[in-house]
């Protein structure tokens, strides 16, 4: 019975996986059709859809969804999906700017309302903590590919605005009208960007207090479940001690 239960264990994990991994599939698929219905069905004359599909790359999905989303743009039977903005406060003062494609602003509304409301948060008005934020165009590429100093040299040459390199790999910043231009400029020397798209950067963090933690993260896994939210910012650090308790 122990095997019996183990097994079952496993594939319900498996089952949750595929789930979240058809999910982000979904929401990316959404965001291709939105680029390519935005713009031309390009992405060399595309810089949004081309971003779209990178990202797409990097969750490895199918060649064949991305072709099917791009080709979606230009079908009848399209749902006709916007982009709209919402942000609040988390638990903690947390501030939070949500991303989102919907075909329903209200119904998106009132979810995250509720979310928030749950989890020790305020759901605000347009531009209640976005000055807590900067908008830039940011591009992600791999710690293979280069040395921090010749991506420092290449975002220079490039025109970028900062760069940011670590052990999860360089982050090139830039003002988000430049970004295709950077984009294409880091591409002679660096190669193809493993994502790039406009963004926002904390200008003001805070530090979430360990009675926060558990809850913010709830939040956010709530946020990240939801169909029509696309991206995330928040504002928040936390220590390695906080981070340690829940890992626990």
């Amino acid at each position: 019975m122990a095997g019996h239960s183990q097994f079952k264990n496993i594939m319900h994990r498996k089952g949750a996986r595929d789930a979240k991994r058809a999910k982000i599939f979904t929401k990316l698929a959404r965001e291709i059709t939105v680029a390519a219905k935005l713009g031309l069905p390009d992405p060399v004359y595309n810089a949004r859809l081309r971003a779209a599909i990178n990202d797409a790359k990097a969750e490895s999905m199918p060649r064949d969804n991305i072709e099917r989303a791009i080709k979606k743009a230009s079908g009848a039977d399209q749902e006709n999906y916007e982009e709209a903005r919402y942000e609040g406060y988390g638990p903690g003062n947390v501030a939070l700017i949500i991303e989102a494609l919907t075909n329903n602003r209200n119904r998106t509304a009132s979810e995250l309302r509720i979310a928030f409301n749950k989890h020790e948060g305020n759901l605000g008005a347009t531009n209640s903590v976005a000055h807590n934020f900067q908008r830039l165009g940011v591009i992600h590429y791999p710690v293979a590919a280069g040395s921090e100093d010749k991506v420092m040299e290449a975002a220079i040459d490039a025109g970028a605005d900062d760069v940011a390199s670590g052990e999860g790999g360089h982050d090139i910043y830039c003002a988000p009208d430049n970004l295709h231009a950077v984009q294409k400029a880091l591409e002679a020397k660096l190669g193809e960007a493993e994502t790039a798209r406009l963004d926002w950067r904390p200008t003001l963090t805070v530090n979430i207090a360990a009675d926060k933690a558990e809850t913010l993260m709830n939040l956010l896994n709530v946020l990240d479940d939801n169909d029509d939210v696309q991206r995330v910012a928040a504002n928040y650090e936390m220590s390695d001690e906080v981070m340690a308790n829940l890992s626990d």
